[in-house]
Protein backbone atom coordinates (compact mmCIF):
# COMPACT_ATOMS: atom_id res chain seq x y z
CA UNK A 1 0.00 0.00 0.00
CA UNK A 2 1.32 3.55 -1.09
CA UNK A 3 0.24 6.58 1.08
CA UNK A 4 0.78 10.60 0.68
CA UNK A 5 1.98 12.48 3.54
CA UNK A 6 -1.41 13.16 4.63
CA UNK A 7 -1.73 9.03 4.86
CA UNK A 8 -4.18 9.17 2.45
CA UNK A 9 -4.33 5.18 0.29
CA UNK A 10 -2.42 6.40 -3.50
CA UNK A 11 -2.19 2.69 -4.79
CA UNK A 12 -1.76 -0.61 -4.05
CA UNK A 13 1.10 -2.34 -5.33
CA UNK A 14 0.92 -5.90 -5.07
CA UNK A 15 4.06 -8.48 -5.23
CA UNK A 16 5.37 -11.95 -4.19
CA UNK A 17 6.62 -13.35 -1.29
CA UNK A 18 10.16 -14.00 -1.68
CA UNK A 19 10.22 -16.49 0.78
CA UNK A 20 7.91 -18.82 -0.81
CA UNK A 21 9.15 -22.09 -2.37
CA UNK A 22 6.62 -22.38 -5.01
CA UNK A 23 7.13 -20.60 -8.85
CA UNK A 24 2.97 -19.63 -9.24
CA UNK A 25 4.35 -15.97 -8.15
CA UNK A 26 6.74 -15.45 -10.72
CA UNK A 27 5.07 -13.40 -13.10
CA UNK A 28 4.33 -10.54 -10.25
CA UNK A 29 6.95 -8.04 -8.92
CA UNK A 30 9.48 -8.41 -6.57
CA UNK A 31 9.09 -6.69 -2.93
CA UNK A 32 12.12 -4.86 -4.03
CA UNK A 33 10.51 -3.51 -6.93
CA UNK A 34 7.15 -2.80 -5.39
CA UNK A 35 9.06 -0.66 -3.07
CA UNK A 36 10.36 0.73 -5.68
CA UNK A 37 7.55 1.72 -7.25
CA UNK A 38 5.85 2.47 -4.30
CA UNK A 39 8.01 4.88 -3.28
CA UNK A 40 8.16 6.39 -7.06
CA UNK A 41 4.39 6.36 -6.60
CA UNK A 42 4.56 8.40 -3.16
CA UNK A 43 7.16 11.76 -4.60
CA UNK A 44 4.07 12.19 -7.09
CA UNK A 45 2.57 14.88 -5.36
CA UNK A 46 6.21 16.33 -4.91
CA UNK A 47 6.82 16.74 -8.34
CA UNK A 48 3.13 18.54 -9.10
CA UNK A 49 3.30 20.75 -6.50
CA UNK A 50 4.53 24.46 -6.87
CA UNK A 51 8.10 25.02 -6.47
CA UNK A 52 9.23 28.42 -4.73
CA UNK A 53 10.39 31.40 -7.00
CA UNK A 54 9.22 29.79 -9.99
CA UNK A 55 6.07 32.06 -10.57
CA UNK A 56 3.86 32.22 -13.70
CA UNK A 57 4.78 34.92 -16.12
CA UNK A 58 1.95 37.02 -15.52
CA UNK A 59 1.37 38.68 -18.75
CA UNK A 60 3.03 39.50 -21.65
CA UNK A 61 2.32 40.35 -25.20
CA UNK A 62 1.87 36.32 -25.91
CA UNK A 63 0.79 35.19 -23.04
CA UNK A 64 -1.79 32.68 -21.99
CA UNK A 65 -3.52 31.26 -18.98
CA UNK A 66 -3.32 27.98 -20.32
CA UNK A 67 0.23 28.06 -20.77
CA UNK A 68 1.77 30.28 -17.61
CA UNK A 69 4.99 29.49 -17.39
CA UNK A 70 7.44 31.26 -19.71
CA UNK A 71 11.34 30.54 -20.34
CA UNK A 72 13.52 32.04 -22.90
CA UNK A 73 16.74 30.74 -24.62
CA UNK A 74 19.40 32.34 -26.74
CA UNK A 75 18.84 32.92 -30.32
CA UNK A 76 22.17 31.73 -31.65
CA UNK A 77 22.37 28.90 -29.21
CA UNK A 78 18.95 27.53 -30.18
CA UNK A 79 20.10 27.67 -33.59
CA UNK A 80 23.61 25.96 -33.03
CA UNK A 81 21.84 23.13 -31.11
CA UNK A 82 18.40 22.83 -32.56
CA UNK A 83 18.92 18.69 -33.03
CA UNK A 84 19.68 18.19 -29.35
CA UNK A 85 17.09 20.64 -27.77
CA UNK A 86 14.82 18.61 -30.23
CA UNK A 87 15.82 15.10 -29.29
CA UNK A 88 16.26 15.93 -26.01
CA UNK A 89 12.70 17.51 -25.47
CA UNK A 90 10.90 14.43 -27.39
CA UNK A 91 13.02 11.76 -25.36
CA UNK A 92 11.42 13.23 -22.23
CA UNK A 93 7.97 14.34 -23.37
CA UNK A 94 8.97 18.23 -22.70
CA UNK A 95 7.13 20.34 -25.21
CA UNK A 96 9.24 22.97 -27.10
CA UNK A 97 6.42 25.54 -27.71
CA UNK A 98 7.91 28.86 -29.07
CA UNK A 99 5.33 31.53 -28.36
CA UNK A 100 7.24 34.28 -31.64
CA UNK A 101 8.35 36.53 -28.72
CA UNK A 102 11.68 37.62 -29.57
CA UNK A 103 13.33 39.45 -26.64
CA UNK A 104 16.31 41.79 -27.00
CA UNK A 105 17.93 42.03 -23.85
CA UNK A 106 21.62 41.35 -23.83
CA UNK A 107 21.55 39.07 -27.04
CA UNK A 108 18.58 37.85 -28.91
CA UNK A 109 16.21 35.59 -26.92
CA UNK A 110 13.12 33.12 -28.16
CA UNK A 111 9.96 32.81 -25.80
CA UNK A 112 9.19 28.93 -24.83
CA UNK A 113 5.99 28.66 -22.91
CA UNK A 114 5.04 25.63 -20.98
CA UNK A 115 1.52 24.16 -19.41
CA UNK A 116 3.33 22.70 -16.29
CA UNK A 117 5.73 24.38 -13.96
CA UNK A 118 8.28 20.97 -13.21
CA UNK A 119 8.40 20.85 -16.99
CA UNK A 120 9.49 24.39 -17.31
CA UNK A 121 12.33 24.16 -14.61
CA UNK A 122 13.42 20.82 -16.21
CA UNK A 123 14.35 23.00 -19.33
CA UNK A 124 15.50 26.34 -17.75
CA UNK A 125 17.79 24.10 -15.61
CA UNK A 126 18.63 21.91 -18.60
CA UNK A 127 19.60 24.60 -21.11
CA UNK A 128 20.20 27.50 -18.84
CA UNK A 129 17.75 29.41 -20.05
CA UNK A 130 16.09 32.39 -18.64
CA UNK A 131 12.76 32.45 -16.20
CA UNK A 132 10.28 35.09 -17.64
CA UNK A 133 8.23 37.27 -15.08
CA UNK A 134 6.06 39.47 -17.02
CA UNK A 135 8.54 41.54 -18.82
CA UNK A 136 11.60 40.72 -16.59
CA UNK A 137 14.18 37.84 -16.41
CA UNK A 138 13.99 35.93 -13.18
CA UNK A 139 17.01 34.44 -12.16
CA UNK A 140 15.58 31.64 -8.97
CA UNK A 141 17.59 29.37 -6.97
CA UNK A 142 17.63 25.79 -8.59
CA UNK A 143 15.71 23.63 -6.77
CA UNK A 144 16.97 20.57 -4.64
CA UNK A 145 16.37 17.07 -5.31
CA UNK A 146 15.42 18.32 -9.32
CA UNK A 147 15.13 15.22 -11.04
CA UNK A 148 17.33 14.61 -14.06
CA UNK A 149 16.43 14.43 -17.74
CA UNK A 150 16.95 10.94 -19.71
CA UNK A 151 20.39 11.36 -21.65
CA UNK A 152 20.85 11.42 -25.22
CA UNK A 153 22.76 8.18 -26.05
CA UNK A 154 25.90 8.45 -28.69
CA UNK A 155 25.51 12.34 -28.30
CA UNK A 156 28.48 14.86 -27.94
CA UNK A 157 28.56 16.13 -24.36
CA UNK A 158 26.87 18.73 -24.11
CA UNK A 159 28.38 22.18 -21.44
CA UNK A 160 25.88 25.49 -22.11
CA UNK A 161 29.24 27.20 -20.75
CA UNK A 162 31.05 26.78 -23.65
CA UNK A 163 29.12 29.19 -25.68
CA UNK A 164 29.88 32.28 -23.90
Amino acid sequence: MVKDANGVTLAWVYCRDDTQRYSFGVSKLSSDEARRIGKAIARIPEFMMPRQGFYPRGGGPRWRADRPYHVALEDRYIREHWDEIDALCKLNNLPFNATGEVIENGGVWRVHEFTWQMDAILFWARFEGRWLRGTEFHFPELPENLPSLKPLTNWPKFNPRNLR
